[in-house]
């Protein structure tokens, strides 16, 4: 069957033809690894996590290449190290492995690309002095700047003109811009800030600015022209509409990429998610601490909150919505624990079909029920396509028996460092029970830092939650 989605440069539905089968590309834009992911940084991580799956399925999982960027240059990142005294690479170390073990809570695989942005430095130079010997961006006073009026069909991403853009925006107002609406591909540096040897014959050392870093490196790794690229909504101006002008200007294409798919808004019990308001909440908390009903949340219990919604609608993130996903989780637990899962599962057409339409999360969620609730009257086929639909969308237990299996191995192929690991977990979980938070963290980020993916669920017999990991591949 066709794969068909909303394209947003378009406007449209399309169907999804890639420009080699054997080789499908995709670009997500990442993290800026600064401090614990939010809930609304986690929603996109699923969204495309689910379109890797699909992709992986219909493709074949050598011919599908996804990469998603970490950001470890930022001022933020900057202020965080100066203000705890760390080192710059601390900090990005630190919260790298952060996100990847909260990710990995919640069913998400690793793209098969992870670039950095210090590890691409020379490519983002090169496009810069490529864009300047093209006439697209100009130097000034230590600076690099894109010269968006020579830019033509600037804006058609966002479907705004320049003006409205310019009115909506919060945009820099600098002496040496020639007009308000450039922004800068590169930067002095700050003292104590990191820097390299700039580029356009700037004597002074700079670094990048933002929208150059996933140009380069969508272009290094995916080609100068790929079949998809993804983020949150709130990228597509100015985060995306530049990348757009910067890429086809600097290898001098018509497009970046051919579908560009982003997903709404998150809000927290109805209202925009904030510091202030008190509704900030990180996976972290929802996993690790009682911030959210005075208790922590299964993973998988946060993914199907998040794919409750179609993933271009704005999404409600509420308890209520955890409790729903969480009952639903265990009544399906209990009807699949009995089914043993072959290694390469194949998952059902009526979940196929529903996340070829766009990725539609709650026809395949609806399709679930089909077959929980056939499978409560006895219907043993029934049982066996929830579980392997569960499995294709990263529920469960395919992810818990994995892990178990994995631990056996380590196990046997390390029994002092598999008993060592089960003592920390046990821990670990004595801690949560006793709600100390710190000491739950301390551990946790412990056994990330050694290699170990946790993975947090409810037996399905006896309600008890209990870890099971392995190590990470």
């Amino acid at each position: 069957m066709d794969l068909i989605i909303y394209n947003t440069l378009s406007r449209v539905k399309e169907v999804f033809t890639p420009l080699d089968p054997a080789r499908v590309r995709m670009y997500v834009c990442g993290p800026t690894v600064y401090d614990y992911a939010h809930i609304g940084n986690a929603r996109p991580v699923v969204v495309f996590d689910l379109l890797y799956r699909l992709l992986r399925h219909v493709y074949g999982a050598d011919h599908v290449t996804y990469a998603r960027n970490i950001t470890d240059v930022d001022d933020k990142i900057n202020a965080r190290a100066e203000a705890e005294g760390r080192t710059i690479r601390e900090v990005t170390e630190t919260t790298a492995a952060q996100y990847h073990a909260d990710m990995a809570a919640l069913g998400a695989m690793l793209p098969t690309i992870e670039p950095r942005a210090t590890e691409h430095i020379d490519d983002m130079k090169a496009m810069i002095e490529r864009l300047v010997e093209r006439g697209y961006a100009y130097v000034a006073e230590g600076h690099v700047l894109f010269e968006v009026s020579k830019m033509a069909g600037y804006g058609r991403l966002s479907g705004r003109s320049v003006d409205d853009m310019l009115a909506g925006a919060r945009v820099e107002v600098a002496p040496y811009k020639r007009d308000a609406m450039d922004f800068v591909l590169w930067k002095p540096s700050k003292p104590g800030e990191p820097s390299w040897p700039s580029p356009c014959g700037i004597e002074e050392a700079g670094r990048p600015g933002w929208h150059i870093e996933c140009s380069a490196m969508a272009g290094r790794h995916l080609g100068e022209v790929f079949d998809i690229h993804g983020g949150g909504i709130d990228l597509t101006f100015p985060h995306h509409e530049n990348e757009i002008a910067q890429s086809c200007c600097a290898h001098g294409t018509e497009q970046m990429a051919r579908y560009w798919m982003h997903n709404g808004f998150l809000q927290v019990e109805g209202e925009k998610m904030s510091k202030s308001l008190g509704n900030f909440i990180t996976v972290h908390e929802l996993l690790e601490s009682d911030k959210v009903g005075g208790r922590t949340w299964p993973g998988a219990v946060v993914r199907l909150t998040l794919m409750s919604a179609h993933y271009r609608q704005p999404l409600d993130f509420t308890q209520k919505g955890l409790e729903e996903a969480e009952k639903l989780i265990e009544r399906w637990a209990k009807l699949i624990a009995p089914i043993e899962l072959p290694a390469d599962v194949t998952p059902p057409e009526e979940v196929i079909a529903a996340l070829c339409d766009d990725i539609n999360t709650p026809r395949a969620i609806a399709a679930l029920h089909g077959f929980a609730r056939a499978a409560r009257s006895g219907d043993a086929d029934a049982a066996a396509k929830l579980a392997a639909a569960a499995s294709f969308l990263g529920l469960m237990p395919e992810s818990w028996r994995g892990a178990t299996a994995a631990s056996e191995d380590a196990a046997k192929a390390d029994p002092e460092m598999a008993a060592r690991v089960e003592r920390l977990i046990a821990d670990r979980i004595a801690a949560r029970a006793a709600k100390d938070w710190a000491e739950s963290d301390r551990i946790r980020d412990l056994l990330v830092a050694e290699g170990i993916v946790l993975m947090d669920g409810k037996n399905p017999q006896t309600g008890e939650m209990e870890t099971k990991w392995e190590l990470k591949k």
